[in-house]
């Protein structure tokens, strides 16, 4: 018996594949213009373009408007320990449960952004109001210096929290941010939850993390209650790309699996 041909786009896609990881193609660089590769292949059009699209579901390569498939930089795995517990850094404020090391520097991609915009369903919500209200958010993408975008963060703040503390709404809040004029305007000491999902990025969060849509991301919600009036004030959602990131947490024994195991009584005799 002898082996099924291999479709002719698997072979390109390899024969690409081989090019990238061996740095023929490097990151920023962009593949062949798609009909002028096929014709010099000697194959249909549909065909590179379908090996194409198999390096953008491995995450080699995004379709950028007016360039083609550009070569992306191998993405850096960063483990996320999955701790319960919110820490204090004097300069930065409150930190949350991530990927970082400590003392690692981190950048910002582009300018952070803030706009009263219509809110997301899970935000209206949480906050108690109107379908499509307009409420605050606070938008930013950031990565560990020298990586491409490793998270877009938006955190959307309700229209009472921003009443309370309009410096929340200024481009920068001061000193331990805008959950410290939070707690100072007397939400302190706010109280959080957070859930996680899997879920495929939409257009915008693609072009942002610069990946394909057709890599799926890890979103991370927290909502921040008042202690004061005992509702959700904040609510922030962390998006980050599903090839970046692995959860890990340790596991412990419960009462029942303790070891060395607790010898069975044999049943008594009736």
């Amino acid at each position: 018996m002898t082996e099924p041909r291999t479709t002719k786009w698997r072979q390109i896609a390899a024969d690409l594949r081989e090019k990238i990881e061996s740095g023929t193609y490097a990151p920023g660089d962009t593949l062949p213009q798609l009909k002028a590769y096929a014709a010099e292949l000697g194959v249909h059009h549909e065909t590179v373009r379908a090996a194409y699209k198999e390096l953008e579901k491995e995450g080699l390569v995004r379709t950028v408007q007016r360039r083609g498939s550009v070569v992306l930089q191998p993405p850096v795995r960063r483990r996320i320990t999955r701790g319960v517990t919110v820490t204090r850094d004097p300069a930065r404020g409150y930190v949350f449960p991530a990927a970082s090391r400590p003392d690692e520097p981190w950048e910002a991609h582009g300018r952070p952004f803030r706009k009263e915009l219509p809110a997301p369903i899970q935000v209206t919500v949480e906050f108690q109001l109107a379908s499509g209200a307009k409420v605050l958010r606070r938008r930013r993408v950031t990565s560990p210096a020298g990586e491409p975008p490793f998270q877009l963060v938006d955190t959307w703040i309700s229209p009472a929290a921003v009443a309370d503390a309009p410096r929340v709404a200024e481009p920068s809040p001061g000193p331990g941010g805008y959950l410290d004029r939070l707690e100072e305007a007397g939400h302190g000491p706010i109280e959080w939850t957070e859930t996680s999902r899997i879920r495929m990025p939409d257009r915008e969060e693609a072009k942002l993390l610069e990946i394909a849509q057709s890599i799926p991301v890890l979103e991370s919600t927290i909502i921040g209650t008042s202690s004061r009036s005992g509702l959700p004030i904040e609510v922030t959602i962390r998006v980050i790309p599903g090839d970046r990131v692995e959860l890990s947490g340790k596991l412990q024994r419960g009462e029942s699996a303790q070891w060395p195991v607790a010898p069975v009584e044999p049943p008594a005799d009736s």
